[in-house]
């Protein structure tokens, strides 16, 4: 009888008269059984026609009828009810229709009901500044909070963490100190939801001791309130206090949550522990998590920068729409562990998908580029940020201006460098740099003359390019000054600084006192220092001297082949073979073995790789025909190779076929035949440069009119007319 009456009530047909859009009928019935059912009086509650508009009209049948609405049309129909029925300033059902509106999303009209609202009582406040806090709308919701206290009434506990919320996302530290003070004035300092938002608040705002303080006053410390404290220590460059705290927290009884894990896993990520982040790994797994997003990207972003690539890759395509931050992840991994090739072959990927990429993708791409020293591809992704947003970004630039440098086109860096307006110290540093790579020592010292004259001050970055500048150009005297005024402007000499003026020294002769210049180092020398010192002893044939700074390498890092190579060379330079035969009976025991040199040349965007006396490419016949026409060339120019280089004790004969096939001097022969004449060869070598090589390459760029440049493991090379940019020194 009573769900008949439902459909022929007043209630019903006056809502239909006063709105353009009629409710159907099915959606008061399931509300009205959904009440009958729900109330405490069950079905046996017998409802009587005389009772049924007292039914319809009680506050709990319209806050039901509020909490259903799905659509903009519904809650207009219930606001019509409440004016006709005179309920249109009902706190507690004005305030579930402000809700309502929040809930699906039309915030207009949350807010049109709150201004028609004469006495807005907190409940009411905490509803439309919930409402903007939860549309991300911070800023209105600090107003609306304004507002109230203007209007004098008191926030509850309820009206903080909203509040709260939007101060962390402003990030406004100094508002979230003013509203830390307003909580204790209402006496809300130990409500647990109040302390978490402020953890998070502090945390948030990279005032992590201020975390901690509100933290450590926790009486009861919820996962909410772990979270916080960790999440804010992961994303504040804090690793080991995270991983510290959540030491803490698996001491107690509460268990981490899907949100925890993410910020533990990037604080392993952060200090690059594999085998810790595997032991989280197997928790994901055991509580079932492996498909939540944020654990598969963290995942992905770890195992990517600890190296193993392989396995990132493998989370990254477990994505079913994988987002920027898995792309950015599985770019940056590539890039920063040797593979750069799969670093742009993916960034190319994300582009072609319609994906946007953001400052971080750009940059792990153009750190990529960097790597593969292809020019034609420097360009295609310059081209690229000059027609997107990213064409203006400080930090994008800056990558881009160490980009050119490292592809060998030092004029396009500056090209880069000269159109940044707003220069700091980290873009006039990076063209010092690029200058210091290119052994342009004195457009380098000139340039930090210009940076000191527009009022920037100099930082250890930009020593360490003037000083390398000075090493590669042999500018001893400007090299020495320049360290000597590093402490003018606060800075203390790193491992880096002292390798450089050793570098400087030794390659110059003064290998003596570059000697003393390290006993007489305030901290204790690195693997860099005894390494510069060895390397100038194999230069200057110094074999006594060599064979000290070998000795402290060996202790200092045992397991590094290239010191033993050094060695080695220093050996066979002074043609002492049954010293190098011990050297190389060292190496076997310790399971070393000596890098295979290789080198690549770009032709028309494609990279050719070569190795010594490599005959594998398809034009083998044509490329060692022109490597012997170069020699018979650079034989009637009167070249005589430096056969000492070699470190075999062959005869004459043998050791000049071994210098002649070395993989640099195969690509330049690769490029000669591929390429029309007076083009530029571009060649890139993952070994330092032969004393052989560089001399028959200087001859070559005279004998066949061309500009080569060579990019070694230390820097460029540009031959040109006979001569080297390195101006022999290097």
């Amino acid at each position: 009888m009573a769900f008949k009456l439902i459909f022929s009530s007043s209630f019903t047909s006056k809502i239909q008269k006063s709105t353009a859009f009629p409710i159907p009928a099915s959606f008061f019935f399931n509300l009205f059984k959904h009440y009958c059912f729900s109330s405490p009086l069950g079905l046996d509650r017998c409802i009587e026609v005389d009772d049924l508009p007292q039914t319809y009209y009680s506050n709990s049948f319209l806050a039901s009828i509020i909490d259903n609405c799905t659509h903009k049309r519904h809650l207009n129909q219930v606001h019509g009810q409440l004016v006709i029925s005179g309920l249109q300033q009902n706190g507690f059902l004005m305030t579930k229709m402000v809700n309502g509106s929040s809930n699906i999303g039309q915030l207009d009209y949350a807010h049109k009901l709150f201004d028609k609202f004469c006495d807005p009582d907190v409940f009411m406040w905490n509803a439309i500044i919930r409402a903007y806090s939860r549309h991300k709308l911070f800023q209105d919701a600090i107003e609306m909070y304004r507002w109230m206290r203007w209007t004098r009434v008191d926030p509850d506990c309820y009206t903080f963490p909203y509040v709260l919320k939007a101060c962390t996302e402003l990030s406004d530290f100094r508002l979230s100190q003013l509203i830390h003070g307003q909580i204790f004035r209402h006496g809300l300092g130990l409500d647990g939801f109040v302390q978490n938002g402020l953890v998070a608040l502090y945390a948030k705002c990279g005032h992590i001791d201020c975390a901690r303080v509100v933290f450590d006053g926790l009486h009861d410390r919820t996962i909410v309130s772990w979270t916080s404290i960790i999440s804010g220590c992961a994303q504040n460059g804090k690793a080991m206090e995270a991983l510290r705290m959540f030491d803490k927290m698996r001491k107690t009884d509460v268990k981490p949550d899907w949100i925890a894990l993410v910020s533990i896993i990037r604080a392993y990520s952060d200090v690059e522990d594999l085998e810790q982040g595997k032991s989280i790994h197997g928790c994901v797994i055991k509580m079932g998590l492996e498909d939540e997003p944020d654990l598969l990207i963290s995942l992905t972003a770890l195992y990517a920068k600890c190296g193993q690539v392989t396995v990132a890759k493998q989370f990254f395509d477990q994505m079913e729409i994988p987002n920027v931050i898995i792309w950015n992840a599985m770019i940056s991994g590539y890039a920063k562990n040797g593979h750069a090739e799969e670093a742009l072959h993916l960034f190319r990927d994300l582009i072609a998908r319609n994906i946007k990429p953001n400052d971080v993708t750009v940059m792990s791409a153009v750190l990529a580029c960097a790597q593969v020293g292809s020019l034609e591809l420097a360009r295609w992704i310059d081209d690229y940020i000059s027609k997107s947003e990213h064409k203006s970004d400080v930090f994008v630039n800056t990558a881009l201006i160490d980009m050119y440098a490292k592809c060998g086109s030092v004029e396009s860096a500056s090209k880069v460098f000269d159109h940044i307006s707003n220069k700091d110290v980290v873009v006039w540093s990076a063209m010092v740099v690029g200058y210091g790579l290119h052994g342009r020592g004195l457009e380098a010292i000139d340039l930090y003359h210009a940076m000191r004259q527009a009022g920037v001050c100099p930082n250890d970055v930009t020593f360490i390019g003037l000083l390398t500048a000075c090493n590669h150009s042999g500018l001893v005297k400007e090299g020495w000054e320049l360290f000597h005024c590093m402490r003018d402007y606060g800075i203390e000499p790193r491992h880096e600084h002292y390798a450089c003026v050793v570098d400087i020294l030794g390659r110059a002769g003064y290998l003596d006192q570059a000697c003393n210049f390290i006993l007489k180092m305030p901290i204790d020398p690195g693997v860099s220092v005894w390494g510069a010192l060895l390397s100038a002893c194999k230069i200057h044939r110094h074999v006594t001297l060599g064979e000290y700074a070998a000795d402290k390498l060996f202790s200092l890092d045992p397991y590094n082949i290239g010191h033993y190579v050094q060695l080695s060379n220093l050996y066979a330079s002074a043609r002492m073979w049954d010293r190098v035969a011990k050297v190389r009976v060292l190496m076997r025991e310790k399971g070393l073995s000596k890098d295979l040199g290789y080198s690549f040349i770009e032709i028309n965007g494609k990279l050719e790789v070569f190795s010594v006396g490599d005959k594998s490419h398809p034009r083998a016949e044509e490329i060692f025909n022109e490597l012997q026409t170069l020699e018979r060339r650079l034989k009637e120019a009167g070249f005589v190779p430096h056969t000492e280089s070699v470190l075999h004790d062959l005869n004459y004969e043998e050791k000049e076929e071994n210098l002649c096939y070395h993989s640099e001097r195969i690509a330049i022969a690769y490029g000669l035949i591929s390429t029309a004449p007076g083009t530029t060869l571009r060649i890139t070598k993952n070994l330092r440069a032969c004393i052989n090589c560089h001399s028959a390459t200087k001859l070559i760029s005279k004998l066949v009119d061309r500009e080569i440049i060579v990019r070694d493991s230390k820097r460029f090379h540009h031959f040109k007319n006979g001569t080297c940019s390195c101006g022999d020194y290097w």
